[in-house]
């Protein structure tokens, strides 16, 4: 009995706010030249995980920076993956949400 919403947003006037990118994508999509096609498209769910009691990114060094992004950007292991715990639930919702993945 989970509900998923989904939904554009507006100013008071009526127009799409700069960061509403589904009213462009509306338009692109039904445009004559495009309804026949069958687009190949990726989405991405980006997020940062805070460390509650300090606001500071989850895994990194206390008031500085990890290193170069390749040994943990969508690294594996328990030294690199922090909070996949987290990660694995926000997965297994939008499997359950019906999200294909």
């Amino acid at each position: 009995n989970n509900i998923l919403v989904m939904c554009d947003t507006y100013t008071p006037g009526g127009e799409p706010i700069p960061t509403n990118k589904r009213f462009n994508a509306a338009k692109i999509f039904s445009h004559p030249d495009v309804v026949a096609e069958e687009p190949w498209y990726g989405i991405e769910q980006e997020y940062t995980l805070l460390q509650k009691q300090v606001k500071w990114p989850l895994g990194w060094p206390l008031g500085g920076f990890p290193g170069p992004q390749g040994p943990y950007y969508c690294g594996i292991g328990v030294d690199k993956a922090y909070g996949r715990d987290i990660v694995d639930s926000h997965y297994k919702a939008c499997l359950y949400a019906g999200v294909n993945i």
